[in-house]
């Protein structure tokens, strides 16, 4: 039996003219041939090549090599190829599994900024990449964090790439939906601001039912133009419960209120909420229109986005409602107001006319850069609101100290109820 063995110690052999490469690919001879490991085998690929002179061989000697070679070292062909064709670029055959890359990628985002970005996702409850790259920005230009200096020009993909998954697992609830009525109060139609801040849109959240008991009552008033947010919690779905927090949630905003829209349930739609209405000079009264969902999408989206986030979908008992208001009117809606970023649309004319909304980077802002960027803002202000007033209020925090603050409020009020 004709025995070739080859390792690092004997990789001096000298391989056979091309004339015995041949006679032994034919041979029906058995062979034993042991190669210790990986770079043995590399190894010798290296030296055959260069003592056979491969690369100014032709193309039926080139096969007869790489026959060989397969057949010493038991690499398939394809790797082979790949082995040969590396050789020929580099003169050299590297292990591209045991050493680092030969042109690696410089990191740009090291592990601190990895715990910085899960530190943001944690407190806003990971929001959508521009909104995320908003807060990333404002961390380090407005609020001077240092810590921010990378993220801070981190591109929207990039921030899914720094991500990890997460589950949240959330509790089933049932909830009653609202029996609709036949009123004749308010107009059929989407309210149109034109731009203008003061036209908001309200809707109720339920905290679900347990044991026959009801839970709170949630209310979500968003203006349509700043999405700015006002949220407030009753003991019941009726006009003596809810008409105190409505009217309280409307003198609530910094900018006079001018239209008010609801959906169809009859919580609003009623003689005590139009009352109310012209008590508070609001001169416009809408109310959504059958088969048009997206007439009151705005405070819908924003029942999950935030309502939903920030109090779950377990059941809330009524007794909690003055506690409950409590946080959302002092803490909960100034963090929404003047440091969550939200996405505003601009309207694009498609190239057969239609009119699309796009959601631009450079549109991402908090509700109140909104209402300041909008023109003759000022003159929309409530007589005893200026926006010096607003400026210190905004300044007096980072958009992660009212976040803390926030988790600290809840934290006090679940130690409190246990």
């Amino acid at each position: 039996m004709r025995s070739w063995r080859h390792d690092r110690d004997a990789s001096h052999r000298t391989d056979p003219p091309l004339e015995e490469v041949g006679a032994f690919l034919g041979g029906s001879e058995p062979v034993d041939f042991d190669l210790d490991d990986r770079d043995s085998a590399y190894l010798f690929v290296i030296r055959s090549l260069e003592r056979l002179r491969y690369h100014h061989l032709g193309k039926p000697d080139k096969g007869l090599v790489k026959a060989y070679l397969a057949k010493v070292t038991g690499l398939p062909r394809a790797q082979l190829t790949r082995l040969i064709a590396q050789h020929r670029r580099t003169g050299d055959i590297r292990d591209h599994l045991k050493k680092p890359p030969a042109n690696a990628f410089q990191r740009r985002y090291t592990p601190r900024d990895d715990a910085l970005l899960a530190e943001v996702d944690d407190a806003y409850g990971r929001l959508s990449g521009p909104a995320t790259k908003e807060i990333l920005r404002r961390q380090y230009e407005v609020h001077r964090d240092e810590r921010f200096e990378r993220l801070a020009r981190i591109s929207n993909g990039h921030i899914h790439n720094l991500r990890k998954a997460r589950d949240y697992r959330l509790g089933a609830l049932s909830i009653a939906k609202t029996r609709p009525v036949h009123i004749s109060i308010g107009v059929r139609r989407k309210p149109d601001p034109d731009g203008r801040p003061g036209f908001v849109r309200v809707d109720t959240v339920h905290q679900g039912d347990r044991d026959g008991e009801k839970g709170v009552y949630v209310l979500n008033v968003v203006d349509q133009v700043t999405q700015f947010e006002h949220i407030g919690g009753g003991v019941r779905a009726s006009e003596y419960f809810l008409l105190p927090v409505l009217e309280d949630l409307l003198q609530a905003f910094p900018f006079r209120v001018e239209g008010f829209h609801a959906d169809n349930g009859s919580e609003y739609i009623n003689h005590h909420v139009a009352r109310l209405l012209n008590k508070l000079h609001i001169g416009e009264f809408t109310k959504s229109r059958p088969r048009h969902s997206n007439d009151n999408a705005l405070v819908e989206s924003k029942n999950g986005a935030i309502v939903r986030k920030w109090l779950g979908r377990a059941h809330i008992s009524a007794e909690c409602a003055p506690a409950v208001n409590d946080f959302l009117r002092s803490v909960l809606c100034p963090f929404l107001n003047f440091h969550r970023p939200c996405l505003f649309p601009s309207e694009v004319e498609g190239p057969r006319g239609r009119i699309k909304k796009r959601y631009r980077q450079q549109d991402v802002a908090t509700p109140y850069e909104k209402l300041k960027s909008l023109p003759d803002a000022e003159n929309s202000l409530r007589d005893d609101v200026t926006f010096e007033q607003l400026d210190r209020f905004a300044a007096a925090s980072s958009g992660l100290e009212a976040v803390r603050q926030l988790f600290r409020n809840l934290a006090a009020a679940g130690t409190s109820a246990a």
